[in-house]
């Protein structure tokens, strides 16, 4: 590794809720996994202030709030050694908010994991939660990581891995990322392409005048692009990959289609066209219907992550 390069980290943001103990427990795996270092960060969030006569600065934290935060990163740590005792465990306290923290602390080639905080309501698609706005731009995948009962993750495994495909880039780039995570337990990967057929008027009245649906053309299409997309990335992929692949392809809209083969699995993989910002929180997509609506861990590939900077 060059001078001053820094090395790969799995980097979740910890704030003592439940939401966030899940996502340090699935991290601490994910970290022993990749065998990389676990950074758990906590934003105070300290107020901005705008001075006529300088930049920008931030209110300096009290030694009571430093001592708390201080504590709070222990319990982390803690609770993460607890579930795997091989992890390596860096902590840093930041003055911003979540997100830029997160955003800050992380660069291409980490792994981000957050809570499901803040997700699940109208409020959060203007105001943006802590998931969703770090999954929008993000220089690297984001692991939103939903809660169960007690705190707990539903699951650390990555035994069985839903992505979804459309042909594009984005998919594409997705499909290679849940391959990747497939590999690290030798798991297997189902991918999922999805088609809605869009009707400008009543089908059941065009099909009564004689309109017969092209549904077989439909379905070739979507065999051929399947094949075309798995040929690409399995021919890129070394040797002696350990990944099972199956394929699901069905007439739904594509959230419903990942949420229902999803049942059963361990994640969902989504690659986002997300534009990163405010605009990119309001559009609405797959991602974001997925994200508020999964019972397991939903890894976003946002739209410019690990792409080399200029």
């Amino acid at each position: 590794m060059a001078e001053g390069e820094r090395s790969s980290h799995v980097v979740v943001g910890y704030d003592g809720s439940d939401h966030a103990n899940a996502a340090v427990e699935w991290a601490a795996v994910e970290a022993v996994r990749r065998g990389v270092p676990l950074r758990l960060v906590h934003a105070l969030g300290m107020p901005l202030i705008v001075s006529a006569y300088g930049g920008p600065t931030r209110f300096e934290p009290t030694d009571e709030i430093r001592g708390h935060a201080t504590k709070v990163l222990a319990a982390a740590a803690e609770r993460a050694r607890s579930i795997e005792p091989a992890v390596v465990v860096e902590t840093v306290t930041t003055l911003e908010d979540a997100p830029l923290a997160l955003l800050r602390q992380s660069h291409p080639g980490d792994l981000i994991v957050v809570g499901t905080r803040g997700l699940g309501s109208v409020a959060s698609m203007f105001v943006g939660s802590v998931s969703v706005r770090v999954a929008s731009q993000a220089p690297c995948p984001v692991v939103v990581v939903p809660t169960s009962e007690g705190g707990k993750p539903s699951s650390t495994a990555l035994d069985k891995i839903v992505v979804g495909v459309d042909g594009g880039v984005n998919s594409r780039r997705a499909l290679g990322l849940a391959m990747n995570l497939a590999e690290e337990a030798g798991g297997e990967v189902v991918v999922v392409h999805s088609w809605d057929i869009p009707f400008a008027y009543d089908p059941v009245a065009l099909t009564a005048s004689g309109w017969q649906p092209q549904e077989e053309l439909f379905d070739e299409q979507s065999e051929k692009l399947v094949a075309e997309l798995l040929a690409d990335v399995v021919d890129e992929r070394p040797e002696g990959s350990d990944v099972t692949v199956s394929v699901i392809r069905t007439r739904s809209r594509a959230s419903e289609a990942l949420l229902e083969a999803a049942t059963g699995a361990d994640a969902i993989v989504v690659g986002s066209r997300g534009r990163g910002s405010v605009r990119g929180l309001l559009l609405g997509s797959v991602s974001q219907a997925v994200l508020h609506h999964s019972p397991i861990p939903v890894v976003v590939l946002p739209r410019h992550a690990d792409e080399e900077e200029a």
